[in-house]
């Protein structure tokens, strides 16, 4: 990419922005509106930080009824939004527009209620995904995605982004595990989807708005389900000569009919980096190394380590551990849980990728991101949630030699492709943002595009909630009213690299 195109700047907000901050402060008064450049530093990037814009401001709303007035005022004036999490999103979800206010939502880490007849938690979107599990903890009880950053990610950035994590093999994605929202619309109206009951009839509006990435509304109310934590739960660290083996053990462990609460991957370039950093125990002889997680009743537990201990022997594993204790289990995960910054020590800088594959075509795509790897002269580091062959390669490049991002970047976008070719999809759990945006024609054609785009004008039809995000082109909603592919195009200027 030669620079990120976004939405051209309204030249009209520009010149009011004084006068609009001063509104601005009458609905958020005291410390709510930040206007100094200074100030809205930490604000300009999300995790994607090879871009960077500050806003026109930011603001930090206490209560639903100040995030109500706020996207009233904006819908009123032609106000940009864009709403934040923890901003710990990878795809540029939460990058900032020139024209649009910040709606920060980090205030709002306050639980609602805890509900363990119904087994739910009403928390507000700035809860962290590990606050929830540590609110009912005490009574057995635990939330079970947990995305890598679970220990600074909010709620309402997993709603936004469909997030994901080690466990979501057997129990679900976030879409599997929220029940209800609270939901704020650009209008300022405020709109409750779903509840405490598991289904309800009609349209699932509440499935569209998991992973709409704030395009459809700014969500003030989560409530997920919380499951009973198992009888036991035993991991198993297989390692393998090569990440082509540890693939087809994913296949084969699968096609067995088994189902691990979680099973991830790890090749050998991030083995190391986890056993410097974090010291486990990992084996640092092995090319590749699973950690298979097994819950459920003991019984059934030690029978499936032995089914799996049989089809790894078979396919030539040289090391294969079983937890004997929680401890022993917990210690397993540390280091693939703090994979990512375990990489950052070894590379000045990495750029993180998210695509997912059928399972049975890991092998493959593993043997074609080496070559990649050997093509573009940069190393990768790959983990994977390998059972629902979420990919998360970590290309290691330096952003103070000359081309190396472009080089990243062009070997991350092949990456991509390649898991569209091999007919997975551009994101897991990451979301789509500006990062995968200007690749979604690999993956749908106009016709697919116009209609998703259909959906983000009927609630944002003035395209006013996150703009120039996951959408190459910007449709105007008066053209997709009357055509079958619109000819009218929001311009998109760049914003250059950092």
């Amino acid at each position: 990419m030669s620079g990120l195109a976004m939405p051209e700047p309204d030249a009209g907000v520009l010149a009011r922005r004084a006068e609009i901050v001063a509104a601005l402060r009458q609905i958020v008064p005291g410390e709510g509106v930040i206007d100094q450049t200074l100030e809205m530093r930490p604000y300009e990037s999300d995790g994607l930080t090879a871009y960077k814009q500050l806003p026109l401001a930011v603001v930090l709303p206490s209560d639903t009824a100040q995030v109500s007035k706020v996207l009233a005022y904006c819908h009123a004036n032609g106000i940009r939004v864009v709403p934040r999490g923890a901003g710990t999103s990878l795809s540029g979800g939460a990058l900032p527009l020139k024209d649009a206010i910040l709606l920060g939502m980090g205030k709002f880490n306050r639980i609602l209620d805890i509900d363990f007849e119904n087994r739910t938690v009403t928390a507000q979107p700035g809860v962290t995904n590990l606050g929830i599990t540590n609110a009912v903890a005490h009574n057995g009880f635990y939330y079970a995605p947990d995305p890598s950053s679970q220990i600074a990610c909010t709620i309402g950035g997993n709603v936004a982004e469909n997030s994901g994590g080690v466990h979501c093999l057997k129990y679900g994605l976030t879409t599997n595990n929220v029940m209800g929202v609270e939901m704020v619309l650009i209008t300022g109206e405020v709109i409750r989807l779903g509840g405490k009951h598991l289904d309800s009839g009609g349209l699932d509006l509440l499935g569209l708005i998991v992973g709409s990435e704030g395009l459809l509304g700014v969500v003030t109310e989560v409530t997920v389900r919380i499951l009973k934590k198992p009888e036991t739960a035993r991991a198993v660290l297989v390692g393998f000569p090569t990440s082509e083996a540890a693939g087809e053990c994913v296949a084969r462990i699968i096609g067995a009919g088994i189902i691990p609460g979680g099973m991830e991957m790890m090749d050998k370039l991030a083995i190391e980096a986890a056993e410097a950093f974090v010291r486990v125990g990992y084996p640092l002889d092995v090319g590749a190394l699973l950690i298979v997680e097994l819950d459920g009743p003991e019984a059934e537990v030690n029978h499936l380590i032995e089914r799996v201990a049989e089809i790894a022997d078979g396919l030539g594993c040289t090391t294969l551990r079983a937890s004997t204790s929680e401890e022993e289990r917990v210690a397993f995960w540390a280091g693939r849980k703090a994979a990512f910054p375990a990489v950052g020590r070894i590379s000045p800088d990495y750029y993180c990728m998210d695509g997912t594959i059928p399972r049975k075509e890991l092998p493959k795509v593993l043997f074609r991101m080496e070559q990649l790897s050997e093509q573009y002269g940069l190393a990768c580091a790959n983990v994977f949630h390998a059972g629902d062959g979420n990919l998360h390669p970590l290309i290691l490049y330096d952003a103070n030699k000359p081309g190396e991002l472009e080089a990243a970047e062009s070997f991350g976008q092949d990456i991509l492709r390649l898991c569209v070719e091999v007919g997975g999809v551009l994101t897991g759990e990451h979301g789509v943002g500006v990062e995968k945006r200007d690749l979604m024609p690999t993956m749908f054609n106009d016709a697919d595009l116009a209609h998703q785009q259909r959906l983000k004008c009927a609630f944002d039809p003035g395209s006013l909630l996150n703009p120039g995000k996951m959408f190459p082109v910007l449709h105007r909603c008066a053209e997709l009213g009357r055509m079958h592919v619109s000819r009218g195009q929001v311009p998109f200027p760049d914003i250059p690299r950092f």
